[in-house]
């Protein structure tokens, strides 16, 4: 019994088969376009087909840049590629790495080579861009004077811009001649020293364009000391003059848009600059108005005048203190005086004498004790309102009148 395999053996053998036969890594076919489909991921799904046969292709996203025009059914192109088997689904599929429409494949491949040329003399490098002016008051167009492409330059600057002038080049963008027209029209404007010039065209066949991938023009491009945007075709078109050119725009109206900063958007930031400065300058101002009060305040406190005035009051307070307090104290004073004369007073001889006491002298001189006198010697006796002068009959020991006066106080 012969061998059995499954279905993915056999497609993967298929797959092995086609991966070795070096003619199908890169083959190159003629044919026409049918249910061209672009997808939301990028690649693009077609059929290309003859009288006799059909064949599905697919170019991926990445290869995208091998697709120099919008492809449509109905056109006539050249496929270069790699035929494969798609191994889940059994069938065999071409894979796009470029597409070209037939006849114009002469031409591309004169494109390709003068780009890798011009690459490798640094032509493209990103050192030797010049930055675009982010506000322009001149911009520079060479381009045709009754192509579309002007007029959407003229109409998108007017709207973003109207203060912007546009100078135009009217040159011939295809054709004989046009080369040579184009290379004149950069030179002379970039005499003229604009903020910017934009070269290009409208939408056409690579043939229509082709004057914008000549190296003449490459080098006029390279050589202006203004900087260029270029704008050739439509998005899907691509040229040298993009890759020379110091800014690449897919469209003229790109272009315009581009080079012509929107004089609204200028405004508008204009406004807010003027808000927040105005925001700033108010709050700056109220900032020094409170440092101000707060100086006024620190001056009136340590100023020499209300330094006077505080300490003349500070001096008030304490005079008018220390009279209170000589007056308290007076006062406490005149107390203990009142009570030490009432004291003293109690103690005084004449008061005795008008509490109906006397006072014995004997010889002018105080009889304080019995022991100072003899029985029959003279005394003066002084009353409250006189004296008597008596004479001593009987002397008799006991409590005198020292006791009786120690024994009151």
């Amino acid at each position: 019994m012969s061998n059995i395999y499954s279905v993915t053996q056999v497609n993967g053998y298929i797959k092995h088969l086609f991966q070795q036969d070096f003619m199908l890594t890169r083959i190159s076919v003629r044919g026409e376009v049918s249910n061209c489909k672009y997808h939301g991921s990028g690649h693009i799904y077609f059929t290309l087909k003859d009288q006799k046969s059909s064949m599905n292709c697919v170019m991926f996203a990445s290869a995208r840049r091998g697709l120099a025009f919008a492809m449509r059914d109905g056109d006539k192109v050249v496929v270069t590629g790699s035929v494969d088997v798609y191994e889940r689904d059994g069938r065999y599929q071409m894979y796009a790495r470029s597409i070209v429409k037939e006849g114009a494949g002469i031409l591309y491949e004169r494109f390709l080579a003068l780009k890798a040329e011009l690459e490798e003399m640094g032509m493209f490098a990103q050192e030797y861009k010049q930055p675009i002016p982010r506000f322009v008051r001149t911009v520079g167009i060479v381009t045709s004077p009754t192509g579309a492409a002007v007029q959407d330059i003229r109409n998108i600057a007017g709207r973003r811009n109207p203060y912007v002038q546009l100078i135009l080049y009217p040159a011939l963008v295809q054709g004989d001649g046009a080369v040579e027209s184009i290379c004149r029209g950069i030179e002379t404007l970039d005499a003229m020293k604009p903020d910017v010039i934009i070269v290009g065209r409208g939408g056409g066949s690579l043939e229509d364009l082709w004057a914008f991938n000549e190296e003449e023009v490459a080098r006029a491009i390279f050589n202006c000391s203004t900087p260029i945007i270029s704008a050739v075709g439509h998005e899907t078109d691509t040229s040298i003059s993009d890759y020379v050119a110091d800014l690449y725009a897919p469209t003229p109206s790109a272009a315009a848009e581009l080079a012509v900063k929107d004089i609204r958007e200028i405004l508008d930031q204009k406004e807010q600059y003027r808000r927040r400065l105005q925001n700033l300058m108010d709050m700056r101002i109220r900032e020094k108005r409170l440092q101000l009060q707060g100086y006024q305040s620190r001056w009136t406190y340590l100023s020499p005048e209300n330094q006077i005035r505080e300490k003349r009051q500070r001096l008030a307070d304490l005079e008018q203190s220390l009279q209170q307090h000589a007056f308290r104290i007076l006062k406490e004073k005149r107390m203990q005086l009142q009570i030490r004369i009432g004291r003293v007073k109690g103690c005084s001889p004449l008061d005795r004498l008008n509490q109906g006491y006397s006072f014995v002298e004997a010889g002018e001189k105080p009889v304080k004790s019995i022991s100072q006198i003899q029985k029959g010697e003279q005394l003066k006796v002084y009353v409250r309102d006189g004296s008597l002068l008596a004479e001593v009959k009987e002397i008799q020991a006991g409590m005198g009148f020292g006791e009786e006066f120690q024994e009151q106080e």
